[in-house]
């Protein structure tokens, strides 16, 4: 014999889900949709349209939240309530792709990633409350908000997604910049003696470390690393230095393109090209960098060389693409000088590490 809470808890035998499916089939439709950017003679969806498309989400989401955590209607009721939420959503999802219009790679990024957000948030919000309601969960009015409240979270992360590609791809330098703050701080903590850490190869102090009087000058020295090793390690920890300055000084190359145009769209459209060329070298400095830095312990001269090839080769992709984005900033030329001459030193040194120990070996032979 069943039970009668089991029973009432089965209301509707899995007919909800069956009913739920091909909505969801629906918005994973459009998501693939929306790995290609909209097509350029499509008129463009300007995002203040998408964000208020976010808004009716989020309320939509309250609504929802309300009616599968309280007292449950018939399945024709919660059949609505899905059919409306989906609606909605497919809605929005429509107006993200054409902002897509005229978006190069890095914002079309942001826009797919910050859709892909409410829709993840959405989908776990109705399989969750579908699956409560037919397996008879007594926990779906405590389990149901939290979700919910993710739906929210990401419709106002919205407002922060950049609207233009200058914009986004500032950002996303910024981002590596953050990343290169990272690399540096752990190098800082090498047990190496005293350290060089926070100048670069113009004996500048990095002020913009908020660590910065957490260096490693008090930490000994440790026995695992040869003089010859820690000489490279410092070389590398100053490569690193020089690389986070040289990215931001094209950060503020892009800032100044920015308001040179009055934060206008459509002013820098045409430079979106060199600017996402730009950006692939910072990006492409940043992984070299962690290359060099993963060389500290077991320095491979091999490796380390092909690194520093590498970050010449960022270094001189930088400069051709500013010069093709018609601008010559005296500062971030320095401070692509700069780093090529400590590129140099730590050449210089792993050349004389390389010339010592093949001395040894003769030596040893004879």
């Amino acid at each position: 014999m069943s039970k009668k809470g089991g029973k009432k808890a089965a209301k509707g035998g899995g007919e909800l889900s069956r009913f739920l499916q091909p909505h969801l089939q629906t918005i994973t439709d459009t998501i693939q949709m929306m790995s290609v950017a909209a097509p350029a003679g499509l008129e463009r969806t300007v995002w203040s349209e998408v964000v208020t498309l976010g808004d009716v989400v989020s309320r939509q989401a309250t609504v929802a939240g309300m009616v599968w955590s309280g007292e449950l209607p018939g399945v024709e009721a919660l059949k609505e309530n899905i059919a409306a939420y989906f609606n909605v959503l497919q809605g929005f999802l429509l107006a993200c792709h054409g902002s897509t219009v005229g978006a190069g790679p890095t914002l079309h990024k942001y826009i797919t990633t910050s859709a892909r957000g409410v829709v993840d948030s959405s989908f776990s919000l109705f399989k969750l409350a579908v699956s409560a309601y037919e397996s008879g969960n007594p926990d779906q009015k405590t389990i149901i908000p939290p979700v919910t409240g993710t739906v929210w979270e990401a419709c106002l992360a919205l407002k922060k997604v950049p609207t233009t590609n200058c914009i986004a791809i500032g950002r996303a330098m910024t981002e590596i910049c953050v990343c290169l703050k990272d690399v540096l701080r752990e190098m800082k903590e090498l047990p190496i003696g005293d350290s060089t850490a926070e100048k670069s190869s113009n004996g500048d102090v990095d002020m913009t470390l908020s660590d910065k009087d957490e260096s490693s000058s008090d930490v000994e020295v440790d026995d695992d690393f040869t003089e010859d090793e820690i000489a490279i390690a410092k070389l590398i920890i100053t490569v690193t230095s020089d690389s986070l300055v040289a990215v931001k000084e094209t950060i503020r190359f892009i800032t100044g393109l920015l308001k040179s145009s009055g934060n206008q769209r459509g002013a820098n459209e045409d430079k979106v090209e060199s600017m996402e060329n730009l950006l692939s070298c910072c990006n492409d400095i940043a992984d070299q960098v962690n290359e060099l830095g993963a060389c500290v312990y077991a320095q491979d001269p091999s490796e380390m060389k092909s690194a520093i090839k590498r970050l010449y080769n960022g270094i001189k992709g930088m400069c051709k693409e500013i010069g093709d984005l018609g601008g010559s900033p005296e500062n971030a030329f320095a401070a692509f000088g700069r780093f090529e001459k400590s590129l140099g030193d730590l050449e210089e040194e792993i050349a004389k590490d390389v010339a010592d120990e093949m001395k040894n070996l003769t030596i040893n032979q004879s």
